[in-house]
């Protein structure tokens, strides 16, 4: 819609994830370093990624699955879990596309043990991609660790990723979870981007779309961030919206006065009303207040 307006190739701030415009802020490159390591290093058992709603776990795995080397990988993934309603083991079967239909768990197992067996001496381990793991139960999960009791000497033959919101560390932090907590050998959580990343992280997107101009002016970048909490999907909510407003009203930037006009459009999406309340966020509103605008109050209306 506004693409050709702002010369833009593509619309940067899409909420699909998209391993392309990745902004690998310090938090997400570590987070991406940890996920290859527990990859790569052969005794470890279980990677655990953590962030809340938007912040950015499904792009990065997106990008971890590009970066790996498919030819010493096998990789399957599960990313509905908010229908897991059977055994995990016909799950995991069909997340690497064996048959499974009119079999019973446990011959299920032993034919996944014998697949895992035979990927390895061929060279490849095998790796399990859990989105979304906060909605695992626990019997799920517990089937997850005798999963992880499949090895060849010191080497797992099987690598596991959980990648869930705060709720799934929660889950693992209970007693009766500490036998599969203590396989956990890399753990990393998602934090939001601070102000400075917000503003690198919008520059980044729209240079990836196609322009080096800067599209949100310094007043939008601080509105922006306050609104969103450093959230990149909110991030990208807003910003997109601000991009149409901008269009229809014929302007090349977005100024202060079109993201004020974004906040009092948004009601549902978009505002982080949760928001930590980080020192660039109290400096940033008292900037606000004392230019009259009481964006507190403004995002509480």
């Amino acid at each position: 819609m506004y693409e050709k307006h702002f010369g833009l190739k593509d619309k940067p701030f899409n909420l699909a994830p998209d391993p392309d415009y990745l902004y690998l802020s310090s938090k997400h490159r570590l987070g991406l370093s940890l996920m290859e390591y527990g990859l790569m290093e052969t005794a470890a058992g279980l990677s655990v990624i953590t962030g809340h709603v938007g912040a950015g776990k499904t792009t990065l795995i997106r990008k971890l699955l590009r970066r790996i080397d498919h030819n010493k990988l096998t990789v399957g993934m599960i990313n509905n879990t908010t229908t897991f309603h059977d055994d995990l083991v016909f799950w995991v079967a069909n997340a690497f596309n064996l048959p499974h239909e009119e079999k019973d768990a446990v011959g299920m197992f032993r034919e996944f043990q014998q697949f895992l067996i035979k990927e390895y001496a061929q060279g490849r381990r095998c790796v399990l991609i859990v989105d979304e793991a906060q909605n695992l139960g626990e019997k799920a999960l517990e089937q997850l660790r005798m999963l992880t009791n499949i090895n060849a000497d010191r080497d797992q033959l099987l690598q596991i990723v959980l990648v869930g919101q705060p709720e799934l560390y929660d889950i693992l932090q209970r007693p009766e979870m500490a036998q599969i907590a203590q396989r956990v050998s890399v753990e990393h959580h998602l934090e939001p981007l601070d102000y400075p990343e917000t503003g690198e992280y919008i520059r980044h997107r729209l240079e990836v779309a196609g322009t080096e101009q800067s599209l949100f002016d310094d007043d939008a970048i601080k509105l922006f961030y306050l609104l969103s909490g450093g959230v990149p999907r909110l991030i990208n909510t807003l910003c997109d919206y601000a991009l149409v407003h901008a269009y229809a009203l014929d302007k090349s930037r977005v100024d202060l006065e079109i993201a004020l006009s974004v906040l009092k459009g948004r009601k549902i999406g978009g505002i982080n009303r949760y928001a930590q309340e980080t020192a660039d966020a109290v400096r940033l509103h008292e900037e606000f207040r004392q230019r009259g605008f009481d964006i507190k109050a403004m995002i509480a209306a």
